[in-house]
C-alpha cells in the first residue's frame, strides 16, 4: 500500500520546509568556539546553512570560494583582526554588498560608529542574546534593510 500526502496553501510550516531548502548562508568569524557553536546552533533553528571559520584568513577563503549572504565578524581575531577583514570584505568588489554584522564585547560607541562608517551593516555586543542575534539578522537579510 502506498500513502499519498498532499499539501495545500502555504502554512506556516510550508514555508518553513521552502526556508531550509533554499538557505541563506552564513559565515561566522569568531576564534571562540563557545560563541562560535552558540551562534552556529541559532542560526541553524533558524534555517541558515552556517560556514564557520576561527581566524580573519580562513574567513576571507571561505568567502573568496563561496556565496555567502551575511557575515557575523569579530573584531578580535588572531591573524589579521576583525577591522582588517571589514576593510577588505568592503574593497572587493565581489563581496563588497555582503552585509557584515561586527560582533564585539567593547560597548564604545566611538568604535559602534567607525565599524558603520566602514560599512558593517550593524553591531552586537557580547554577550549574545539568541532573540536579539535572529532578529537583527533576518531584518538585514529579509528586509535588506541595516539593523543598528
Amino acid at each position: 500500500m502506498r500513502t499519498v500526502v498532499l499539501l495545500y496553501g502555504a502554512g506556516k510550516h510550508d514555508r518553513a520546509m521552502v526556508k531550509k531548502r533554499n538557505p541563506k548562508t552564513v559565515l561566522i568569524i569568531e576564534d571562540e568556539a563557545d560563541i562560535q557553536n552558540f551562534i552556529s546552533r541559532v542560526l541553524e533553528l533558524e534555517g541558515y546553512q552556517v560556514l564557520k571559520a576561527s581566524d580573519g584568513n580562513a574567513g576571507m577563503e571561505i568567502i573568496r570560494e563561496n556565496p555567502v549572504s551575511l557575515v557575523l565578524l569579530d573584531l578580535r581575531l588572531p591573524g589579521p583582526d576583525g577591522w582588517s577583514i571589514l576593510r577588505e570584505i568592503k574593497r572587493n568588489p565581489e563581496s563588497s554588498e555582503t552585509p557584515v554584522v561586527v560582533l564585539t564585547a567593547i560597548a564604545e560607541s566611538t568604535q559602534r560608529r567607525k565599524t558603520l562608517r566602514m560599512g558593517a551593516s550593524s553591531y552586537l555586543i557580547k554577550p549574545l542574546s539568541a532573540h536579539h542575534l535572529s532578529q537583527t539578522i533576518a531584518s538585514i537579510l529579509h528586509q535588506g534593510g541595516q539593523a543598528l
